[in-house]
Formats: C-alpha cells, structure tokens, sequence
C-alpha cells in the first residue's frame, strides 16, 4: 500500500487555541505561560495520536474539538493541591494518613503577620525562640524543663546523641518496635551513635535483667511506648518507678519514649488507662518525650520534658537547630497547650470528637440519612465502633453511630473521587461512614458527595460498565 502522510493540518494552531473564550479565561487564573504550555502539550499527543493510527479520518475533527476541554483538565490537575483537605470518615480519630490529630479550625492571628519569633519586645532586642514554648510545655506537664522539635523520632534521637552517643542504652527486647513507614528504634538509636544493650525476652522482662546489663559504658536505661501492638498473656515488666530506682541507684537517668502523649486519664472517655506524661515523672522518670499530633491533638512536633539537668542541654546542642519547630508549629501547639491547661478540651478537634455523645451521632446520621434517601440514595444509619489510632489503645475501640450504604469498593472509589474526597470503610461490601470523625460542619458535603457518587454509580451499572 503506499504510503499516507498524517493529516496534522487539521490540528489548530496553537494561538488560534489560546483565543478560545475558555482558555482566555484560563490565562487569567493560571498565567500565560502554564497555558500555553499545556495548549503545547494537549497538541503534542493529538499529533502522536493521529500518527499511531489511533485517530483518523472524521476523528480528527472530534479530537480537535475536544482539546479546549482537555487543556483545561490538565490546567485544574496541575495546580490541584498536593495535600486537598478531605473528609475522614473511617471512624480512627488519630489517622496517620490522614495528618493525625487534626488542628484547631481557627489558626492564630499572629500566623497572617509577623510575629516575634525570636525577638524580645520588651528589651527590643533578639530573643530566644523556644523560652516562651518550654515554659508552656513545662507547666502544662508538670515538668521542671522542656524542649520542642520537629516530631517525636527527632526528640528521641536528640536525646540519645546528647547523652548516649559512643556509651550503652539498655532497652527490653519486647519493646523494639517497628512502626509505620518502616521506622525502627533500633535503627534510631544506631543512627545517634548509640549502642543497644537488649535484656530480657519479647514477652518477659526482669528488674533484674537489666540490672546485670548496666556496666561502666552504660549511658541509660530506656523505655519505649508498644505503640500499635500489645505484647498479652504470659508477660511481666518492671514498673517505671522500679527502673528509676535502679537508674538512680547507679547514677543513671530512666528515658521513657512515652510516644502518645497522654495528658489525661482515658478511662475519662471508656478507653484503658495509659501512664500520662505526668504521672510518669512523678514514678521517677528522668526524661519523656512524646508526639505532638497524636493524644496531646496538636500539630507535628517532638516534646520533651523532666529534670532539667537532662532537657537543658538539649537545646544547646548543635542539632537542635537541625530539628527545631517552626513558627506553625509554635503557634498551633500553643493553642492546643492553652487549651489543655484551661481544662477547655472541647476547643482541641480531637477531643471534641471523644466527648460527642451518641445521641448526638444518631441525631446527625437521622437528619443526613433522611435527607440522602429523598436524593434517592438509600443509606441507613448504623452502629459503629470508632478507634483512637495513631498508635494509641491498639486493642481498644469506642462506641459510634453513621451511615451504611452498599457500594462496595466501586462506590469507596468513587467517593474519593469527589471534590472534597471522602475517605470510609469497607465491611461485607458496605460503605460505612463514621460521623464521630465528620466534623458536623461538613455534614452538608458529604451529603452532596454521596449523591454525586451514588448516581455516577448507577449510571455506570446501567451502561454496562
């Protein structure tokens, strides 16, 4: 057969394109340059299309028409954000995926001015960054002194580089854990220039096991938060105050990883008790560091409290400038510690979700339930079982009220799909929705996501899809 050469001549130029009235507005919210670029591109792959053989004849002029919907397409997917707000309706509190404890909904003024971040207004002179956050933490934990980093691996780390590096920590083996994104302490404490000293069994560890551990290159002894697991049944371990009456007798400090950031007794709320940070520095603990974003419900950031001789230095070491927060995460923690030590939780998200009673959820779930079914999307209102996640309470779960609706994973794929994206869960092909962690002020979107997703559904089963 001879040879066609492919019919480029029908493609638009590429001005003739930027003068379509919808790209011309595109101009205006994208800038010159990103349009043009994606008129460049959009035209690119219809000539690589056309040359394939996958478009021809009559098509060409279809596929041309279409280029203005398809350059506006890429436009929106090019500057969606990275990070889109979604709804969270899976029913973990603490998701991990999901940016953990989420913020106060109204952030502070001074994050939309300057701010004295390191300035001291009375002496008009620089200031210190972190005194005014240390005091706070301190105060609120019932500590002598106080350091904030970036997150809680951060604090760990520092704390062992200041005072372990090259020298021994003593750790029990059941508490070398491993959590999400591959995070080992091992490789922690080894990366800080520690040695790790292992006593004891994964399920059963003595007083006395790590009594025969400590020598003359020991630094401290260690405890580690179990974080997302339990170790249950034929088990033993020292009590804190056990292993700081063995530290101190040997002139050692007791470092408890504390991990969740517990400033409360959870029984308050229907879950086991966790030592809280405070009680743990009453039992003797030296130092403990623990999340930010998780039971204290605030933003990203390591703490650490104690006895000051331990925490001071930390500040001063050369890797704290490495580590320290920044003016967000000052600012946030600051509200969530003003709120903590008013007594005033229910302004801190997480801890409003934990107080909202259940007649409130059903209350919800009947206004939004009767609302869907006359949309024709025939949810049902459903008891659920909500979970602290992040690490917290693993094993623990509290009584919640939402939606069902059968769907299956095709219908959950949808709903991430919507503008915001829902997030739910899956259980014998029904799509449950967890309003304990739908903020009620989003009750109204994701009604409009259902629907949206629900139809689009339909409409896919009906074709044939």
């Amino acid at each position: 057969m001879p040879f066609v050469a492919p019919d480029y001549r029908r493609i638009p130029a590429i001005h003739r394109l930027l003068d379509l009235p919808a790209l011309r507005a595109a101009v205006d919210d994208y800038g010159h340059a990103p349009v043009m670029e994606a008129c460049r591109i959009a035209v690119d792959q219809l000539r690589q299309r056309i040359s394939a053989g996958e478009v021809s004849g009559p098509d060409i002029d279809a596929a041309c028409e279409a280029l203005g919907g398809e350059i506006l397409d890429a436009l929106r997917t090019g500057v969606a954000s990275a990070y889109p707000a979604v709804i969270n309706a899976t029913g973990v509190l603490l998701h991990t995926n999901l940016g953990r404890a989420p913020l106060p909904r109204r952030l502070p003024p001074s994050l939309k001015s300057y701010l004295a971040l390191e300035y001291d207004v009375s002496e008009g002179r620089r200031g210190q960054r972190l005194a005014a956050m240390a005091d706070r933490i301190a105060r609120v934990c019932g500590a002598a002194s106080a350091v904030m980093v970036n997150n809680n691996a951060a604090a760990l780390f520092l704390i062992l580089k200041a005072h372990a590096e090259q020298r021994e920590v003593v750790v029990s083996r059941g508490q070398l854990i491993e959590i999400g994104g591959s995070f080992r302490l091992p490789d922690v404490m080894e990366a800080s220039g520690t040695k790790l000293v292992e006593v004891g069994c994964t399920n059963r560890t003595h007083l006395k096991d790590y009594a025969a551990a400590i020598g003359e290159h020991t630094a401290a002894l260690l405890v580690a938060h179990q974080s997302n697991f339990r170790i249950v049944g034929f088990t033993t371990e020292p009590s804190i105050d056990e292993l700081a009456g063995l530290a101190h007798d040997r002139s050692l400090p007791l470092i408890v990883d504390q991990g969740s950031g517990a400033l409360h007794d959870l029984r308050r709320w229907g879950l086991p008790h966790e030592h809280t940070v405070s009680e743990l520095l009453e039992a003797g603990a030296d130092v403990v560091c623990f999340s930010g974003d998780k039971l204290l419900g605030g933003p990203q950031a390591g703490l650490v409290v104690g006895r000051s001789e331990w925490v001071e230095p930390l500040a001063r070491h050369p890797l704290y400038r490495v580590l320290r927060p920044d003016k967000t995460a000052l600012l946030t923690m600051e509200e969530t510690l003003r709120a903590h030590h008013s007594g005033r939780l229910e302004e801190i998200p997480l801890y409003a979700m934990l107080e909202t009673p259940i007649d409130a959820l059903m209350g919800r779930a009947r206004r939004l339930g009767r609302r869907l079914r006359e949309r024709d999307v025939p949810v049902r209102g459903r008891e659920t079982r909500a979970a602290l996640g992040g690490g917290t309470t693993p094993e623990e779960t509290l009584a919640s009220y939402g939606l069902g609706l059968v769907g299956g994973q095709g219908l959950a794929d949808r709903l991430r799909a919507v503008s915001p994206p829902v997030v739910a869960r899956i259980e014998d092909d029904e799509v449950v929705l967890d309003l304990r962690t739908v903020f009620p002020d989003q009750d109204r979107s994701l009604e409009e996501a259902l629907v949206a997703a629900y139809s689009g559904l339909n409409a896919n089963h009906e074709a044939g899809a």
